[in-house]
């Protein structure tokens, strides 16, 4: 942790175990991380790349490391994609394209993320594991999907190249952003994977739901604040969406005049 609660979320109270990647890095081990997996006998071993909120890529060979670790232990590992089509290499670095060679491996999508389509509420699942598969098909709803989810699946597919060329644009608008906010004194910033940027409050500055709040009330700009996640000094630490560049830059200016001295509170 810090990772996407849900997953936690979903699992029986008390039978989730999270792991903790240490500040101010936040990049998972993987030894150590299947290390643990194998030692409390889990069943799944979920990893989130890049991860939320960190926006921060697990390489593709460390994945497959992973996973050949995890071999042999009866333990599946879920690798949750779904910001992934941000980051410039995403093909090189998606394991999709290694799901035949790997029976413990499964690839988890929501669409949601770089489509665009929340309200949808499309994802997917991928695995060459059938009997896998086929536990998954059991839990789920017998109407999964409703008419608009299969219209834009029709559809999807006739507009690749302006996807790609979206994403390219949220990409290099990404690293304006970065940038921009790399000039504001005290604050660290987490060089993104995906279209959203992790970031650790100057030790002056108030915690960041006090931030978060200010910047709704007084500007009409919402992000998220971090005090939710499981992780130490979780309220010292927020995520900004990447948007437009004059709202990036409008953002990265209310912060500036924030953030950027002792006395600016």
């Amino acid at each position: 942790m810090p990772s996407f609660n849900e997953y936690a979320n979903a699992c029986a109270p008390g039978t989730a175990v999270e792991f903790a990647m240490d500040a101010p890095s936040f990049t998972l081990d993987v030894e150590r991380f299947a290390a643990e997996a194998i030692a409390s006998g889990a069943d799944f071993a979920v990893v989130v790349s890049p991860n939320n909120p960190t926006s921060l890529l697990v390489p593709h060979a460390d994945l497959l490391c992973l996973l050949g670790l995890l071999e042999g232990h009866d333990c599946m590992l879920l690798v949750d994609e779904s910001c992934i089509d941000f980051f410039e290499r995403s093909v090189a670095e998606s394991l999709e394209k290694d799901l035949a060679e790997h029976q413990n491996l499964a690839v988890i999508k929501s669409m949601s993320k770089a489509y665009g389509i929340c309200g949808l509420r499309i994802g997917y699942l991928a695995t060459a594991n059938l009997a896998f598969a086929e536990r998954v098909r059991d839990g789920l709803h017998i109407w999964n999907l409703n008419g608009f989810a299969e219209a834009f699946l029709r559809l999807a597919p006739s507009y690749r190249q302006d996807f790609v060329e979206s994403c390219d644009s949220v990409r290099a608008d990404g690293d304006a952003f970065y940038v921009g906010l790399c000039t504001i004194p005290g604050l660290t910033v987490y060089k993104p994977d995906a279209n959203f940027i992790f970031c650790r409050l100057p030790d002056h500055a108030p915690a960041g739901p006090e931030v978060a709040l200010n910047l709704f009330v007084e500007h009409n700009i919402l992000i998220k604040d971090m005090a939710g996640k499981t992780m130490p000094e979780a309220d010292r630490y927020i995520r900004v969406a990447c948007r437009t560049e004059p709202e990036n830059a409008a953002l990265t200016a209310v912060l500036m005049g924030l953030l950027g001295g002792e006395d600016a509170w």
